[in-house]
């Protein structure tokens, strides 16, 4: 493999998660600082897979930075293209569990170094060779960092790249969900590979059945050529050519926090995606695919974190 070539290369935040984490003596709550952000949290579930993966982002040059960089570094994957910003600090996200098992953000963001990428900082010669490009919405909340997004998926298709896109949708960082579902239709509108939770999936369509809002979906945007439901503890679908695959979850019990889970099902679907390529797949693939990534999503969700919590092969394939 060339030296400015990967399996996947990833674009957008990468922040701390402070997820709850018991009380003090004094009754206080405790947080404990998680490494995350969803791109760089799919690069860790695929390096687990053995997949070569480089982050493209920000951080502020500040002790919450140099951990995300160190953590990342340690998952395994290139951080030759994370810049550092001297004058705005690296994005923090406060995560509070709620009784559904759902979780509430509050984030710290205004401005996050995340949002201070800029196009000319973008290593274009790395994401003309990347196999797979992979991008959210959180890259696409404020002008300069969306400018950024918008030529890095240029440059990714031009050298033949396959574009990832997981909405990932965050309301309290969008001036308004009328600006959200503009950024996300676009999105659509270029991926071939679409992972999106059962929510967003409403969001845009107003669908709470998952096979309208996917046939929506699928004939707005023809482009999309594997798209992928993800309703947390009602499983997930596949949908490809004349193919419509159910899974199940796994309700296992021990889940502590849901955090990172739909990333790592994002990253076990580009995992079959390079294996297997998107010509000619078959409802038994599919569903071996959503199996595998229940699993490894369900794994996920019995420790704290994202980046430091992914499950390896054997784990998932023990679960199985």
């Amino acid at each position: 493999m060339a030296q400015n070539s990967f399996d996947v290369v990833a674009l957008g935040e990468l922040l701390i998660d402070f997820t709850e984490s018991g009380f003090s003596p004094q009754g206080n709550i405790l947080f404990e600082a998680n490494p995350g952000g969803a791109p760089c949290n799919v690069l860790a579930m695929l390096r687990k897979l053995d997949r070569s993966c480089a982050f493209v982002g920000k951080v502020g040059d500040d002790m919450f930075g140099r951990q995300l960089r160190a953590a990342a570094e340690e998952a395994g994957i290139c951080m030759n293209y994370l810049a550092q910003d001297r004058e705005t600090h690296t994005t923090l996200a406060f995560v509070k569990k709620l009784a559904n098992g759902d979780r509430d953000f509050s984030f710290y963001r205004n401005p996050g170094a995340d949002m201070m990428l800029t196009a000319a900082e973008l290593p274009e010669e790395v994401l003309a060779n990347a196999r797979i490009f992979h991008f959210g919405t959180l890259s696409m909340t404020h002008e300069g960092v969306r400018q950024a997004t918008c030529r890095a998926l240029d440059c990714a298709k031009a050298g033949g790249a396959l574009l990832s896109f997981d909405p990932n949708l965050r309301p309290p960082l969008w001036e308004s969900l009328e600006e959200a579902r503009k950024q996300i239709a676009y999105g659509l509108s270029r991926c071939d590979v679409l992972k999106i939770a059962d929510n967003e999936l409403e969001t845009m369509t107003g669908e709470t059945d998952l096979d309208r809002g996917a046939a929506i979906l699928r004939e707005e945007y023809p482009n999309i050529r594997l798209l992928n439901v993800t309703a947390g503890p009602d499983g997930s679908c596949a949908y490809y050519e004349n193919h419509r695959v159910f899974q199940p979850a796994l309700k296992m019990g021990g889940t502590i926090e849901t955090t990172g889970a739909g990333d790592t099902f994002c990253a076990c679907v580009l995992h079959f995606v390079l294996e297997h390529g998107l010509d000619g797949l078959t409802a038994d693939g599919l569903g071996k695919m959503l199996q595998f990534a229940n699993a490894a999503a369900y794994l996920v969700t019995t420790k704290r974190g994202a980046i430091r919590s992914m499950p390896d092969r054997a784990q998932i394939e023990a679960l199985l």
